[in-house]
């Protein structure tokens, strides 16, 4: 389990099609390998993955790099067939008894693709060092849109966000400054794809509705 807090960003040093049904990759970020057992869950762009091989960083940057393998169902879920050297992605470690849950509960199993159709700037404050606001308009799948409600939250690429408005099949969010900052939102622009997954509870809150006509 997660909690959609972004605490690093990380970076594709590697990537290999091991087949049709696999990939390998390796992905260098800057926490410290003491850390992170071999069998650990880190949700890599909001997508949980096993960490299956450790190792020290060559670029004499902070932390290590750890290898993952995607096999099928994420390859034809998520964007990760197409992450190649270079790709930075939101890092999230999983999350511990006792941990500040800062965000909600987030699994780290990817329901579909959204895709940014509109960046909407709102002027920066003179003080914020960070700079401008940005209000995100998304498009999702149409089966996925009975989940996602005014202020309900939504993970996306990772990161725990507060859905502002819903018309039709297109949602908007609002990252803040510092969320720009620290996460890849800041690289973002119109007609990127973006991992969804739906609040956990609204699943549930819908499979309990669905279930009840059948007593």
């Amino acid at each position: 389990m997660f909690t959609g807090i972004v605490t690093a960003i990380g970076e594709i040093v590697e990537a290999q099609r091991k087949g049709p049904n696999l990939k390998r990759l390796a992905i260098a970020c800057p926490y410290e390998p003491k850390g992170i057992e071999l069998g650990a869950s880190i949700a890599c762009a909001g997508v949980c993955l096993t960490v299956t091989a450790l190792r020290d960083r060559t670029d004499g940057g902070p932390g290590c790099v750890f290898q993952v393998e995607a096999a099928a169902e994420t390859l034809a879920k998520t964007s990760v067939a197409n992450w190649e050297p270079g790709t930075r992605i939101n890092l999230e470690r999983s999350l511990k008894v006792g941990d500040e849950l800062g965000g909600h509960l987030v699994t780290g199993h990817v329901d579909g693709i959204a895709t940014i159709v509109r960046i909407e700037p709102i002027a920066p404050d003179p003080d914020e060092p960070w700079g401008a606001t940005a209000r995100f308009f998304l498009r999702a799948p149409q089966e996925l849109m009975r989940f996602v409600a005014t202020k309900g939250s939504v993970c996306l690429d990772g990161t725990s966000l507060t859905v502002n408005g819903v018309e039709g099949d297109v949602f908007t969010v609002l990252l803040i400054p510092h969320s720009l900052a620290v996460t890849t939102w800041g690289d973002r622009k119109e007609g990127d794809p973006i991992h969804l997954e739906v609040d956990l509870m609204a699943r549930y809150a819908a499979r309990l509705a669905e279930a009840r006509p059948q007593g």
